[in-house]
């Protein structure tokens, strides 16, 4: 070896100990910086010469897991899903309060009970009637309250939709700056300076972040540049970033909801506009099934919407209960004592009057076919709005039901037509509203019962029905209407009032005729009665049950029955939370172990390079001193 290649080799020994002591300062630096990956030279050996090999470097390489780097960003989307549901449902926690607690639903309606009890044993006690009507009023506040509480979180999830759209947008727009920047990499292909590392830093940064607020897939190129799709692959970054749009809207009711079919929905949808043109409904594709996007939209369509529908059924019930009575049909011809034997072809069947139906109520039917035996349960709901004719069986909760919208609004004639048309002859209808007929017709069906249910007026409060309107639907009677705007019982329970009659003169809870004596227990024993023993049948709306096998019970039964279950949803979320923040502090510590920085190894490394730094420093003064002398004896 020459003089000169030693000199050379010792020269690219001090550039590239110099280079690495750099790169380590930088690393010192940027111990504690979010995001920063370790780096280390990329160096490789050159030939000096016939004898001895020189050093370059040929880039920077950054000290980085991108296994772990995959998974940490697949849990970083699946803990912030779990954690915003969490914190939702622990909010809706407190809104339900600990069972049996002061304050808490349970305790209201236990409250009401107990006034109503009071009632009936005391009912010409006018603090006793004070002590009804004080009860229901803190149960209706209560579930005013509630209502309140679910429409201000659902109505955040929607603000908070547009503001993760908002961020992601920003943060698509990054990374497809950050991709272009890297197509003019001077070094070309995966090779790196120490800029171009920073920038490659800089972008997986943006893209975690993003992993946060949707679930995400990475793929790299041969230039270091990615290309990053929802985890359903709809692509939103390549060369060109997509952009999101979200088309907020205004204030969140029970009654504003979410409709894959543009023109009815009222909440907004995320929708992703492609660069190329064209664009996709994200939120209708089910398209982002993880991160905080995710979790909110979960929340406000379904977690939140559910909630308040568990609490409009029980607004509903409690109202049904007490302001609902059942009037049996009148059996046609009327028995005689002996029976006779009726003259062949006498009519038989029912007689029902209904000339107090509402909007809502119902005529219960029940028939034989004759032909196979087989019993038909019929609901005939007054249906006043041509457009939603015929309706669905999803109008009733009873899966046995079959359910069909009659308009009774229409003259008796048309009320004729459409009963006749809808039963085609199986069993025939006539007569006038104060006395229809139910007609057997023993060659296909023979009635078993017929009854139809009336909703007593708020103004109905001494008319000789024990039933009365305790609760109001904001003054109106609830009677389950349904229109095109939507079924009476969405919101009730934020729009649910202690009927202004009864406040005005608290003796109709007992006086419901000209009759009454002041103490008389009917009323008040009935509606004791009703809070405590009526039973009815849930929706599976309402999470609880099933479509096939809903939930019967009385009206405490189904209260707990949910407030249960919210609490059993409020503590699975937490866990499932908490084990997901378990497993990202773990990736998280794994990633820092093999691409963070480890202070103790640093200055090991750096000791090495200064011993090196010397090393070749030496060489290069014994080269020198060997010219000296070389030149010396010349």
């Amino acid at each position: 070896m020459s003089l000169n290649d030693a000199l050379s080799i010792a020269m690219a020994g001090l550039r590239a100990n110099q280079a690495a002591m750099s790169l380590v300062s930088s690393n010192v630096a940027n111990a504690e910086t979010p995001g920063y990956v370790r780096k280390t030279t990329d160096q490789i050996t050159t030939n000096s010469g016939t004898t001895g090999s020189g050093v370059r470097i040929v880039g920077v390489n950054r000290e980085l897991d991108q296994y772990i780097l995959a998974q940490l960003r697949t849990e970083t989307s699946g803990a912030g899903y779990a954690s915003l549901k969490s914190s939702y449902l622990q909010q809706m926690q407190s809104l339900y309060g600990d069972p049996g607690s002061v304050g808490s639903l349970e305790y209201s309606f236990n409250a009401l009970t107990t006034a109503v009890q009071a009632l009936a044993t005391s009912a010409d006690s006018s603090s006793a009637r004070t002590g009804v009507l004080n009860a229901a009023r803190t149960l209706a506040q209560q579930l005013n309250s509630m209502t309140q509480g679910i429409q201000t979180m659902r109505g955040t999830a929607e603000n908070g939709i547009k503001d993760s759209v908002n961020t992601a947008n920003n943060l698509m727009k990054q990374i497809a700056t950050i991709n272009n920047q890297l197509s003019a990499n001077p070094l070309g292909g995966t090779s790196t300076d120490s800029n171009t590392a920073a920038l490659l830093d800089q972008r997986d940064q943006y893209i975690t972040q993003l992993s946060q607020l949707m679930d995400i897939r990475v793929t790299t190129n041969g230039a270091n540049q990615v290309t990053v799709f929802t985890g359903s692959g709809v692509q939103l970054v390549g060369n060109e970033a997509a952009t999101l749009r979200f088309n907020a809207q205004g204030t969140v009711s029970a009654n504003t909801t979410w409709n894959a079919d543009s023109s009815k929905s009222t909440l907004g949808s995320v929708t992703l506009d492609l660069p190329n043109g064209g664009s996709v409904d994200l939120t209708a594709a089910g398209a982002i099934k993880s991160g905080t996007i995710a979790a909110y939209t979960e929340l406000r369509d379904k977690t939140l919407v559910e909630a308040q529908s568990q609490l409009d059924q029980f607004a509903a019930s409690i109202s049904s209960a007490l302001s609902d009575t059942t009037r049996a049909g009148s059996v046609f011809p009327v028995p005689t004592t002996p029976p006779t034997t009726l003259p062949a072809g006498t009519p038989t069947g029912f007689t029902l009057n209904l000339t107090d139906m509402k909007p809502g109520n119902v005529i219960h039917l029940t028939y034989t076919d004759t032909a196979t035996n087989t019993q038909h349960q019929i609901s005939l709901m007054n249906v006043q709005d041509q457009s939603l004719l015929p309706l669905s069986n999803a109008a009733t909760a009873d899966p046995n039901d079959k359910v069909i919208g009659i308009d009774f609004s229409q003259n008796i004639t048309s009320i004729l037509n459409q009963l006749n048309s809808a039963f085609a002859g199986e069993v025939n209808f006539s007569g006038t509203m104060g006395a229809l007929q139910v007609v057997n017709n023993p060659n296909y069906a023979n009635i078993n019962a017929a009854s139809v249910t009336i909703t007593q007026s708020p103004s109905s409060l001494n008319n000789g029905a024990k039933e009365l309107s305790l609760f109001t639907d904001n003054g109106a009677a609830y009677s389950g209407a349904i229109s095109a705007s939507g079924s009476q019982v969405t919101g009730l329970a934020g729009r649910l009032s202690v009927n202004v009659g009864l406040i005005n003169d608290p003796s109709k809870l007992v006086v419901y005729d000209t009759n009454t004596l002041a103490g008389d227990t009917t009323r008040s024993s009935f509606m004791l009665n009703q809070l405590t023993n009526a039973s009815f049948t849930y929706g599976a709306q309402a999470g609880v049950g099933s479509a096939s096998s809903p939930f019967k019970g009385n009206l405490l039964s189904f209260m707990r029955q949910f407030v249960s279950q919210q609490g059993a949803a409020a503590d699975s979320a937490k866990q499932l939370a908490d084990g997901q923040n378990v497993v990202l502090n773990t990736l998280d510590k794994k990633m820092a172990d093999t691409s963070g920085v480890n202070m103790d190894d640093e200055m090991a490394h750096l000791l090495a390079l200064q011993n090196a730094y010397s090393a070749n420093a030496r060489v290069m003064s014994t080269v020198n001193d060997l010219y000296k002398s070389l030149m010396q004896a010349f």
